[in-house]
């Protein structure tokens, strides 16, 4: 495992208030990523990959919570697997211990990749930097990202719930952790 480097990665995926539609599943639409040196604190290789939903669709709650559109997706999106690829071929992200504010991306991704039978992207080394976050604050119970830099006194950086920014503001939260 590399050791210089942590790949941190945010993803947002389709969503609605309350349940589910009736045969629609949760579908990442865009994975964050991006590389945190974690001697110096530099962010580099920050990229947000779209992801065309295979299995739901982008509803009006979801495109407000997350800026994305389906025109949006339509331009530019790519096929999930052909995403995992990306990770894997252009962040080496089966080498690298990779790092998500929670366990929710983490499970996502695993579920996804199960039931579309897609090769999971990562290696087996994740840290949670929400809980790492608590620990090191003392807090009996994690907090939400933007909680997180406003307690660092970080400014949050971008647009909220777009998996491009939030990555770059989790890898700022995980070089504070790493370093205190």
């Amino acid at each position: 495992m590399k050791q210089d480097k942590i790949l941190v990665v945010d993803i947002e995926a389709t969503c609605w208030e309350g349940r589910n539609p009736p045969g629609q599943e949760n579908d990442i639409i865009e994975v964050g990523v991006c590389l945190l040196d974690v001697n110096t604190g530099e962010i580099t290789g920050s990229r947000g990959i779209l992801v065309m939903p295979e299995r739901s669709q982008i509803g009006k709650f979801c495109t407000q919570l997350t800026s994305i559109t389906p025109g949006l997706i339509e331009d530019e999106g790519i096929y999930f697997d052909d995403a995992c690829d990306i990770l894997e071929r252009e962040y080496d992200s089966k080498d690298l211990v990779w790092a998500s504010y929670g366990d929710y991306d983490r499970n996502q991704f695993q579920r996804q990749c199960s039931e579309m039978r897609v090769a999971y992207p990562f290696g087996p080394s994740h840290i949670n930097v929400k809980t790492m976050f608590a620990e090191k604050r003392g807090m009996k119970r994690g907090t939400g990202m933007a909680t997180a830099l406003e307690m660092l006194n970080l400014p949050l950086e971008g647009t909220h719930h777009r998996g491009v920014d939030d990555a770059k503001n989790i890898a700022k939260i995980l070089h504070w952790a790493l370093n205190n």
